[in-house]
Order: C-alpha cells, then structure tokens, then sequence
C-alpha cells in the first residue's frame, strides 16, 4: 500500500497556518484600536477634567485655535502640553523598551534596569547641583549622557557578539554605579537645588511647556519609523542571532540601529518628563498578555505605555489626598512586578 502523496496533505496544513496568522493578526489589529481608543479616551478626560471641568466642545475649540474664556489658558497652556507628554513620553518608553525586551529575548531588558535612565538622571542630577544648569541645557546632558551609557554598556557586553544576559548584568552594575553619583550629587544639593532636582528625577509632567514637547515629539516621529521598519527583523532575532542571520536578518547592523534609535526615544523623554518609572519596563509584557504569540509588540507596547502614563499622571493629581508625580504612580505599579518577575524565574530554574 502506498504512502499518502504529500500534495494530499499540503494543503491542508497550509491553510490552517494561514488561519491561524490570520487570527493573530485580526487579534493584533484588535488589541491595537482598542488601546487607541482608550488613549485617546484618557486624553480627553485629562484635558476636560480637573479642578474645573470644560465641555468637549470648549476643549475641542481651543484645540482648533479659538478664544474661549477660561479654557484657553487652563486647557491651552496648562492641560494640553501636560497631555501631548504624556502621550509622547509614554509611547517613547513603551516602544524604546519593548525593543530592548525583544531584542535581548529577557523581560528584564529594559532601559529601566540596564542603567540608560540612570545615566540620564545622573547628568541631570550633576547638571542642576552642581552646574547650577536649568531647562535646555539640563535636557541636553541628559541626553547625551543616555546615550553614552547606552554604548558603554553596548561595549562592555561585546563578545563575539552580545549576549542578553551579560548585558543585563553589566546594565545593572553600572546603573549600580550612576545612581550612587547621584546620590552623592543630591547629598551636597542646597534646598532649593534639591527640590528641583527630585522633581526631575522623580518623572513628572508637572509645569509641563511647548518647549518640552517639541523636541520629543519630534524624536518619536523620526525614530519609530526606524524601529517599525526593522519589526520584521526583531521577530526573527527573537529565534536567536544564528537562526536571524540564516534567515537574512544582517544581525549586528540591525543591533545597532534598533538600539540607537531605541536610547534616542528614551534619551528624549526623560529629557522632557524625567526617568517615568517603570513604564519601559512594563509595557511590552501588558502587550504581550493582551495580543497573544505571534507578530510585533511595538505599537501595542507603545500605546499601552501612552495609556499607563496618561492613567497615572490622571490619578496621581485626583485620585489620592495629596498630589503626586506620574514617576511615583508608576513605581508603585512596577515594582511589585519586578519581584513578581524575578521570583517567577527563580521559581522556573531559569536565569536572567
């Protein structure tokens, strides 16, 4: 009796690989409208909402560019700015960091962790103590010093290649190292220093402007094109370097360009909102919970980074006895997942 012939069965298992991308996908596609909806949702609410509450119709016209008594300055110079950051450094974080993860293939590979945020902090921390620096010039060696740990970090773990756990470690260790500077450069802050440098450190949108905007918005619109081009690339790094580079991914030029624009995001952001805890570091795993396996994580992450800093700022203005920054929200909400996380691969017999 002979075999069944392979053209029998080919298809078969053809259409019901097509089914199933398919299913991913249209869950995808899903997943990523309803995170839109729900951002631009919360937008609203932050822009209507407060100590005093304005119609959509008011908001809608100061939008557009009309007068409209009161609104104009609460909503427009105050509301507005505080909430386009929001949105810009939540999406920047969200997608900077679920880069990282799918890169280095470890949940733990987030700016957060591995010392970007810590390099940035550190200058601005130096920048406002000791330099007696303010505004653009604090942002500007924020950024610059972002992206010198990021390649010091790049550099340190290269061996043949970069292994994601020994970029972790050494992320981790030199983080280690930058927020002992800057806890050295508060100890010998003045009161006034002190404060203004704890503002920014601690991640807050508070007396947000135009001016701070700008430079972030314009950094996401040039970056994640660059990191949305080479999707297809990370999914297939996924597989590891070896399996990526037999299926034509150009791994190290690939590594270089996801990170440099990855650090820019994050370098930019918490140049305009401070190092927001944790929402690097969270957003890809939420992401990956909601969309499922298969396909790209980065507009998911970016848009549910966009809501987690939208929902916290929200909050930490109305929903507690005092006021507290965006940063302190989101710690809350990260940490306890941190030690989740660590605890779960403890648990599993795995490494980080």
């Amino acid at each position: 009796m002979s075999a069944p012939a392979p053209a029998a069965v080919r298809p078969s298992v053809v259409q019901a690989v097509a089914r199933g991308r398919r299913r991913r996908s249209s869950r995808r596609l899903l997943v990523a409208v309803a995170l839109a909806v729900l951002a631009v949702a919360a937008f609203a609410v932050t822009l209507m909402a407060g100590q005093t509450f304005y119609p959509p119709g008011d908001v809608l016209g100061v939008i557009l560019g009309e007068r409209v008594p009161g609104a104009s300055f609460t909503v427009g110079r105050l509301r507005l700015p505080r909430g386009v950051l929001a949105v810009v450094a939540g999406f920047s974080f969200g997608l900077a960091g679920v880069t990282f993860q799918t890169m280095l293939r470890n949940p733990l590979a987030s700016p957060d962790i591995i010392g970007i945020s810590s390099g940035a902090s550190a200058a601005a921390a130096i920048a406002i103590v000791s330099l007696s620096l303010g505004g653009t010039q604090v942002s500007v060696l924020a950024i610059v010093s972002a992206l010198l740990v990021a390649l010091l970090v790049y550099v340190l773990a290269f061996r043949d290649g970069v292994v994601g756990t020994r970029l972790i470690l050494i992320g981790i260790g030199i983080s280690a190292i930058l927020d002992s500077v800057t806890s050295y450069a508060l100890s010998r802050a003045g009161d006034w220093d002190l404060q203004e440098a704890m503002r920014w450190l601690t991640g807050s949108l508070n007396g947000t402007t135009w001016d701070q905007v700008l430079p972030a918005l314009v950094a996401l619109a040039v970056l994640t094109p660059v990191l949305l081009s080479r999707a297809h690339d990370l999914s297939a790094m996924q597989l590891g370097d070896d399996t990526g580079a037999a299926l034509g991914v150009r791994v190290e030029r690939t590594r270089i360009t996801v990170i440099v624009a990855a650090v820019g995001l994050i370098a930019f952001a918490t140049s305009a909102a401070g190092p927001i805890a944790f929402v690097a570091f969270l957003s890809g795993p939420i992401a990956a919970r909601l969309v499922g396996a298969g396909g790209s994580l980065l507009v998911p992450a970016g848009l549910v980074g966009a809501l987690l800093v939208l929902v916290a700022d929200f909050a930490g203005q109305f929903a507690f006895d005092a006021r507290f920054p965006v940063g302190v929200v989101t710690g809350v909400l990260g940490a306890p997942y941190l030690i989740y996380l660590i605890v779960r691969t403890h648990r599993a017999g795995g490494s980080l």
